[in-house]
């Protein structure tokens, strides 16, 4: 995106036309800083995700197979589990792929929006899975059937093993992306419950409960439910244009009304442009400076280092019109 921009960048439900019921003036200056960079090398980010994929998809062809040999409900829906992951995984690389892509005339933001949607998508897959899931085990606690428990214990094994490994993957960098966030939790709760599996095949070859493994399934159901409530309420969030949970909205308030010269401050946006950009417009009332370059760089720069906005853009106005502030409630 080019810098030095004298527009506000526009996004839904945000409209600079000035048509809030006040007149802000114009041949007001504008600050527009980026604290994101685009490029077309290799990506580590979607290089993790290729290799997740691939691992996963190996995986669970292997493990639904021996689910089916083995008459296993739990092995066979780990193995429905692990496939929606690696639906989910494919979309959260899609949007990572597409996030690299330039912005254009168009698309003024670039792709970056896709992140959202593909958080979004994927929690709504593991929902769906979640009821199929449940659904199988409820008929197999209503008809029991005979376990091969040496099948289920080796296979559970193994899927400690490689949920664990692509969640090592995601590890680094997901507390600032969703989608990796995303995928780091639900390949560990894949690791969790592979675990339990391994405990479950040891139980029923133990005292011969069939009820352990269809229970277990459920079990598998319940975590993937608990994992995916707050990625679904997070890209929900996201996707409404809520200011991002790891943003202080009264935080970087403070922070605007602190600045020298600044009077007031209004008109202040927050809001996520993906699942790592997050983007800022606000108008600052500064009655006795005029057009300061140097004013409107430090503060992009401290907003990006402090608070994690990459994206600001401010408004400079000196007041002298008069003109009402509009309200915080006021779009």
């Amino acid at each position: 995106m080019p810098h030095g921009d004298q527009q506000h960048p526009q996004h839904p439900g945000h409209g600079h036309g000035h048509d809030h019921g006040h007149d802000h003036g114009h041949g007001h200056a504008h600050g527009h800083g980026h604290g994101h960079g685009h490029g077309h090398g290799a990506d580590p980010a979607a290089r993790g995700f290729v290799a997740g994929i691939l691992l996963n998809l190996g995986f669970t062809a292997f493990e639904a197979a021996a689910g089916l040999v083995a008459g296993s409900m739990a092995l066979v829906a780990d193995a429905g589990h692990n496939l929606s992951d690696v639906l989910g995984l494919g979309l959260a690389w899609v949007a990572v792929v597409l996030a690299r892509r330039l912005p254009s005339p168009r698309r003024t933001y670039g792709w970056h929006r896709g992140t959202i949607l593909a958080a979004l998508a994927n929690a709504a897959l593991l929902l769906v899975a979640v009821g199929a899931i449940l659904a199988e085990a409820v008929g197999r606690l209503l008809h029991p059937a005979p376990v091969a428990t040496g099948p289920m214990l080796w296979v559970a094994l193994a899927g400690v093993a490689v949920n664990t490994a692509t969640a090592l993957l995601f590890a680094r960098g997901r507390q600032h992306d969703l989608n990796r966030r995303g995928a780091f939790l639900h390949m560990a709760a894949d690791a969790a419950v592979s675990l339990a599996v391994v405990v479950g095949a040891l139980v029923i070859r133990a005292t011969g409960w069939l009820w352990v493994d269809p229970g277990l399934g459920m079990l598998v159901a319940v975590v993937i439910l608990a994992g995916t409530w707050g990625l679904l309420r997070e890209s929900v969030a996201l996707a409404m244009d809520m200011v991002p949970p790891r943003v202080d909205p009264a935080a970087v308030q403070t922070y605007l009304a602190g600045l020298p010269g600044v009077v007031e401050v209004h008109d202040l946006h927050i809001w996520a442009l993906g699942t790592t950009e997050v983007a800022l417009t606000a108008h600052l009332v500064r009655p006795s400076a005029g057009l300061d370059d140097g004013f409107l760089l430090s503060t992009c720069a401290a907003l990006r280092a402090r608070f994690g906005i990459g994206h600001a853009t401010l408004q400079l106005e000196t007041g002298s019109l008069g003109c009402p502030l509009a309200p915080s409630e006021v779009v």
